[in-house]
């Protein structure tokens, strides 16, 4: 089994415009995202291992969450998760698998998480 790197950022809560029932066609609704990035990695880390032999975490998280636009209206939480994967594989070419947990925090009634896991490897 080949060594990996996963890039993990968890638990962002976003207001993105997403529905299709008409109460949510108007408004923003938050949603949880978690991304997992797997990406190409060195040899080794050494302790003085450069930031760019990684990827910056931030980017990840910025593309969950500025890099979603704010004036478009994505019918299904799957676009959302779809637009995410494409932002990170145009952003970097050492990533090479994306994982997107979108869980709909207004539709839980006692709490549940109500949502999807989309995974797109590098074509």
């Amino acid at each position: 089994m080949p060594d990996s790197l996963k890039l993990q950022v968890h638990d962002l809560e976003v207001e993105v415009l997403t529905g299709v029932y008409s109460e949510e066609t108007h408004l923003p609704q938050p949603l949880r995202i978690s991304v997992t990035a797997d990406i190409d990695l060195p040899e080794r880390f050494e302790p003085d291992t450069p930031l760019r032999a990684s990827k910056n975490y931030m980017d990840i998280k910025h593309a969950a969450t500025d890099g979603l636009p704010k004036d478009v209206h994505f019918t299904l939480v799957e676009a959302v998760a779809e637009h995410i994967c494409d932002t990170l594989f145009v952003g970097d070419a050492r990533v090479q698998r994306v994982e997107v947990r979108i869980v709909k925090l207004a539709i839980a009634e006692q709490g549940e998480s109500i949502g999807i896991t989309l995974v797109r490897e590098r074509k």
